[in-house]
């Protein structure tokens, strides 16, 4: 497959934070009076911004949620904060990749994704293009925003782009945006009839590791 760029997610694609991010949501949730598992939160809200997940929750819910959930959810994600992994063989992928242009596309803060890249060994790789839907845009995934800002940011044809994705909404964004979509299921979180889902979505490949994604790539 030939390609001019490449974007990346950074949850589940980049770092593995999906399990530690949604089981803090579940926890909070259940202790506040919403029983939720693990396997709920993964389904229901990755791959979308806080506020989406907010509203999700509120309508589920039926009720406004409590003032004290964001916070909570927070303290609990950085009590883990140093232990979140890489996603297993994003290093070796990227290090390995052609000088073309590459960034990071996402609906978590610029803060986080830093943070992350930085303490992973990640960030020189991206030469600052770490782009927030939260933050860059007026409207995050499944609009295509994101996606189309992080392409002209770093002179790139969205029909000459690859993005790696992990979560439906995010497929979603990027086929809107014109890009090649690699579907990739390789975090912890991903369960079974992930893959399918990615490909519902728009996802042109699914990949279970990033060696896979090289073959594609290939």
């Amino acid at each position: 497959m030939r390609f001019d760029a490449i974007i990346f997610d950074c949850d589940g694609v980049l770092i593995d934070s999906e399990v530690a991010v949604n089981r803090a949501i579940a926890e909070t949730l259940t202790a506040l009076g919403l029983p939720t598992t693990l396997d709920q939160a993964i389904a229901d809200f990755t791959g979308h911004s806080s506020e989406e997940t907010d509203r999700l929750i509120a309508a589920r819910w039926g009720r406004p949620i409590p003032d004290r959930f964001r916070t909570m959810v927070r303290d609990a994600v950085m009590g883990g904060h140093d232990a979140i992994p890489m996603v297993h063989g994003a290093d070796v992928f990227i290090a390995a990749l052609p000088p073309s242009p590459r960034a990071v596309a996402s609906s978590s803060s610029t803060q986080w994704i830093k943070g992350h890249l930085d303490r992973l060994g990640l960030a020189p790789y991206f030469n600052g293009h770490l782009y927030s839907g939260r933050e860059h845009v007026s409207r995050t995934k499944p609009a295509p925003d994101i996606y189309l800002h992080a392409a002209a940011a770093i002179g790139a044809d969205p029909g000459k782009t690859v993005v790696i994705e992990d979560s439906p909404t995010g497929v979603i964004a990027a086929v809107a945006a014109g890009m090649t979509v690699i579907g990739l299921c390789a975090g912890r979180h991903c369960r079974p009839g992930l893959d399918a889902r990615l490909r519902e979505a728009g996802a042109h490949h699914v990949a279970a590791s990033y060696a896979e994604v090289s073959a594609f790539l290939a």
